[in-house]
């Protein structure tokens, strides 16, 4: 979601030309395709990106959950919580919100 801007007009849907042009080529892809407006098209490549990312998560949170029935040390616990904020990502730079409108 964006930010609240104090102009005049319509409220922003884009953050900016970039997006507002993917925004368009992923409409435009759909319509042609004949399929429904709220499909979200990805390459194979980010799929399996994604995919790799979300396994490291869950493999991280598997970890965590086993140290934690062993009474690990506070540097055992800080180390477990670096590895799953870095197995994470930029999984926020994902967000997919709904188009208004």
């Amino acid at each position: 979601m964006l930010p609240e801007q104090g102009s005049v007009g319509r409220p922003r849907l884009y953050c900016g030309q970039a997006c507002r042009q993917r925004a368009y080529e992923q409409r435009a892809a759909t319509a042609k395709a004949g399929l429904p407006g709220d499909v979200v098209l990805v390459s194979r490549a980010e799929l399996d990106g994604l995919q790799d990312r979300l396994y490291q998560l869950r493999c991280a949170l598997e970890d965590a959950q086993t140290l934690l029935t062993e009474k690990p040390t506070k540097a055992e616990l800080e180390q477990q919580l670096a590895e799953l904020v870095r197995s994470t990502g930029r999984l926020d730079r994902l967000w997919v919100a709904e188009r208004s409108g």
